[in-house]
């Protein structure tokens, strides 16, 4: 390749827009392809400064061709990956911008010779990584080298050995937990927990209403007998509201230990912004069993810090839906493990834990071995919504499109952006159940209605994201008679005012992401939150962060559920317009689901996949011996 100056570049990639000066995202000055990328809108101001930063903290001179391929692993990071794929730099960037750059063999072998890889003369400084991968050259911020080598090597060194166990022991415990096993069924919830006996780290892998918090809570009562009543259990999830939930669903199961407190994984880990966790390589966690469910939503960096905490002699168990959108930084570390490569025979399952009959039929017979368990029935919805979330998981676009245009399929269908009147019926009936159950100050009825119905958005602002469908939620509602005077921006708590808590709020027990309802007149105003069977009451007055719940992201809407939805396409070209944010959307549905946008669109979603680099799911080879 030819480097080409800025106006050359910007004349040979037509239909690139310039990025405006005044953005906050462009470099100020300088000049180079950098410049030229970040001006084409590839690079943000961060990529391009961090970029130049490491290059003058090497003391020696970093050619133009090395500084693009540090400034692309930056720009990774902040796309969610852990490292960049170099062979995937075309694809990453598009036909358009594709001859304004190096190729992946122009940019390996630059950086393979640059001090930002093997390191310069003048000091020990070596930010990036190289390594070999099935999947081609891979580039690495060492940080993120480092979090996922620990990773790897945790989990490898965990597969090594297997718990000391009593089989007959085991299979009481089982029995006593789940009952009498059928010779001809396939419990995979009774081999998970099975497996989970004589594993140190298992993955509970399954789509929503699959059953895997009841799963949790049964792996934790067989743990717990063979412990002898006394086993010390940590659960976690990322996010106060899942911990909360999680909470609320082991507590209701009368199997599991009563004594299980369900936290945040920052809170288990005492690990609090600006600092370094409490409990880590120096400082074991002191539970013979950690669980962190939602593991989805969990990033390469705290999952890092979580398995260095934990003792060798604790068992790890991992759950979640690895087709779900993975966390908001960087990593995707449930999906790795579940789809990782196996190389490695694994150590020998213990005679009679398993019935042979059952270890003979078990799908995925080798990734069970492995210590990964999907569990497949659903329980949650059926039909159209589990086959159309199937074909979107399988990558088929036309059989999706077909399935959503087919009259005969009545509970997942596609709708014109233009004909909103199905949409429109649904939230006026959402809106009446709830405000007549809010004016009766009807508790539990105005939370049923508050899920009867949500509208998920891709994006927060515009008219097609949160922003512009609460106001046209809060217009229908508002031209209904006799319903309350509305604006989506008002502060006011009237009763049926639906609303979402934006901060953790620990002393009155709601988090980030709760959904409640206000109920009551002025005069006897509350708001209630659902917490699996129980019912949260607080005063008006005692809640400061929340906002109006006309609609929502669908990021947000993880761990939830809803008799219906509409989800709301974004445009054509969007970077959240993927595979996993569509599924994601759907599976909140029990009963139905309306998508708004075109066939085109859908099938652009079911076919682009969430494109996460990273070296777990296959071994690598490091290019450079002094990485580690």
């Amino acid at each position: 390749m030819t480097t080409t100056g800025q106006d050359s570049a910007a004349a040979t990639t037509p239909g690139i827009p310039h990025r405006d000066a005044h953005d906050a995202r462009a470099v100020a000055d300088g000049g180079g392809l950098l410049r030229t990328l970040n001006e084409l809108g590839l690079l943000d101001a961060a990529d391009v400064h961090v970029t130049e930063r490491l290059a003058r903290l090497s003391g020696e001179v970093v050619d133009e061709t090395a500084r693009v391929g540090a400034a692309l692993a930056v720009r990774a990071v902040r796309f969610g990956s852990t490292c960049l794929a170099l062979s995937r730099v075309p694809e990453l960037v598009g036909e358009d911008l594709a001859p304004a750059i190096p190729t992946p063999e122009e940019l390996r072998v630059a950086l393979a010779d640059s001090v930002l890889v093997r390191g310069a003369t003048t000091g020990p400084l070596r930010p990036l990584v190289l390594a070999d991968s099935a999947d081609g050259p891979l580039l690495y911020l060492r940080k993120y080298f480092r979090q996922e080598e620990l990773i790897r090597s945790v989990l490898a060194a965990r597969g090594l050995r297997r718990p000391d166990v009593d089989p007959t022991a085991v299979r009481a415990a089982v029995a006593d937990v789940f009952g009498p096993s059928e010779p001809d069924e396939l419990d995979l919830q009774r081999v998970a927990a099975q497996m989970a006996a004589v594993s140190w780290t298992l993955v509970v892998a399954g789509g929503p209403g699959t059953g895997k918090t009841y799963t949790v809570a049964r792996i934790l009562a067989v743990l717990d007998r063979l412990a002898g009543g006394g086993a010390r259990i940590g659960l976690c999830a990322p996010t106060g509201r899942a911990a909360a939930q999680l909470q609320a669903a082991v507590s209701s199961d009368p199997a599991a230990p009563s004594s299980v407190r369900a936290v945040t994984v920052h809170s288990l880990l005492g690990w609090r912004p600006g600092s370094a966790p409490r409990h880590n390589r120096g400082n074991k966690l002191p539970y013979d069993v950690v669980v962190v469910d939602e593991t989805s939503m969990l990033s390469m960096t705290a999952m890092s810090k979580l398995l260095d905490a934990v003792r060798a002699d604790a068992r790890v168990i991992l759950v979640g839906d690895p087709h779900q959108l993975a966390s908001v930084e960087a990593g995707a570390v449930l999906a790795d493990l579940v789809e990782r490569e196996i190389a490695e025979p694994p150590t020998p399952v213990v005679d009679g834990i398993i019935e042979p009959s059952v270890m003979a039929r078990l799908p995925d017979r080798d990734r069970v071995d492995h210590g990964v368990v999907t569990l497949r029935r659903g329980h949650r919805f059926g039909g159209g919504i589990a086959t159309v979330a199937a074909a979107i998981n399988a990558g088929d676009a036309d059989a999706v499109v077909a399935m959503v245009t087919d009259p005969a399929v009545t509970d997942v269908i596609l709708e014109a952006v233009d004909d909103l009147d199905g949409v429109r019926a649904d939230v006026e009936a959402w809106g009446l159940a709830l405000d007549v159950a809010a004016r009766d100050s009807e508790a539990t009825a105005a939370l049923d209605a508050l899920d009867r119905h949500r509208v998920l958005c891709a994006h927060r602002e515009g008219g097609w994201g949160v922003q512009g469908w609460s106001r046209r939620v809060v217009e229908w509602l508002a031209a209904m008679p006799g319903h309350h005077h509305l604006d989506a921006d008002s502060t006011l708590l009237h009763p049926g005012r639906p609303l979402m808590v934006t901060a953790n709020d620990r002393q009155n027990g709601i988090f980030n992401g709760d959904s409640g309802v206000v109920i009551g007149d002025e005069t006897s105003a509350e708001v209630v939150f659902r917490r699996g069977e129980d019912i949260r009451r607080i005063h008006p007055t005692q809640l400061a962060d929340v906002v109006s719940l006309y609609a929502m992201t669908i990021h947000r809407s993880q761990g939830s559920q809803f008799d219906g939805v509409t989800v709301v396409l974004p445009p054509e070209g969007s970077e959240l317009l993927t595979r996993e944010l569509l599924y994601t959307a759907i599976t909140r549905a029990r009963r139905h689901v309306r998508i708004i946008g075109s066939p085109e669109v859908l099938a652009a979603a079911v076919t682009r996949r969430v494109q996460r680099a990273s070296g777990l799911r296959s071994p690598i080879r490091v290019a450079d011996p002094g990485a580690t």
